[in-house]
């Protein structure tokens, strides 16, 4: 089964890509613009597999486009490049909403008080083998691909976190090496975004990194991609961590494309 699984693949990753597919990357991902040629013939075979394995629902009268399946797997494929993957196994499909939707929330307040609550969402990961996300947000983010958010990439940093078992900020790494030096590194600079935040210092990292250590994985993935010189400066070790994780040098792509 295995073997067939991969073969299927590999079949999926050498056919041609189409014309139209290219030219809607070229066109309106902004991201894709900033890859080398062999990293964007990587990802053409990455997405081939993606839309192959992947289901697609279209909700709020959002028309189904093939710029929406192809920009969507685009990004999510970005965080594939350059190592061994399984396509995000427990992922069957993504939602897609024309713009931010509502969301029912609850919060679990001192005296076993329940707070519930409607906000509004650009995306979200479920655990149940869902993506949802809003087109709207996704369009500028592909029209802004250096202002460190980018919402296809934080949702599918958390299916990746999820791959271990649970969302806690911590994907399956490739030796034990990198995960003693991950936990020390994640844990001790999670605490100092936090103490930074209490006593009202400005932060490079976004502060919704702080509500959890699953989402300070995903907010600095999205400034991994995105902001990797400024995350390089003042965070050279989150830097090397994600860069020993990803097997990926954006600084240096961002430094290519200056």
């Amino acid at each position: 089964m295995f073997g067939f699984k991969k073969r299927r693949r590999q079949k999926l990753r050498e056919e041609p890509f189409p014309a139209e597919g290219k030219k809607i990357l070229e066109k309106k991902v902004g991201y894709y613009r900033l890859l080398s040629p062999e990293d964007q013939a990587e990802l053409w075979g990455h997405i081939q597999v993606f839309l192959h394995e992947k289901q697609f629902e279209f909700l709020g009268g959002l028309e189904i486009t093939d710029e929406i399946k192809v920009s969507i797997a685009a990004q999510a494929c970005v965080l594939l490049l350059h190592r061994e993957t399984d396509y995000y196994p427990t992922l069957k499909s993504i939602i897609v909403y024309p713009h931010e939707y509502y969301a029912e929330v609850s919060e679990h307040l001192p005296g076993g008080v329940v707070a519930e609550g409607i906000e509004d969402r650009a995306g979200e990961s479920w655990h149940r083998g869902e993506v949802v996300l809003s087109w709207a947000d996704i369009q500028e983010d592909n029209a802004n691909p250096d202002d460190g958010f980018n919402v296809v990439f934080h949702e599918f940093a958390h299916q990746l976190d999820g791959e271990s078992g649970e969302e806690e900020g911590t994907p399956i790494l490739p030796d034990i090496s990198l995960a003693r030096r991950w936990a020390e590194v994640m844990s001790r600079e999670y605490q100092r975004l936090n103490r930074d935040l209490d006593r009202q210092r400005k932060t490079l990292i976004d502060e919704y990194a702080a509500e959890n250590p699953a989402e300070f994985f995903a907010v600095l993935t999205e400034h991994f991609f995105e902001i990797p010189q400024d995350l390089k400066a003042g965070h050279p070790e989150i830097y090397e961590l994600f860069s020993a994780y990803y097997r990926q040098d954006p600084a240096a792509r961002f430094a290519r494309g200056s």
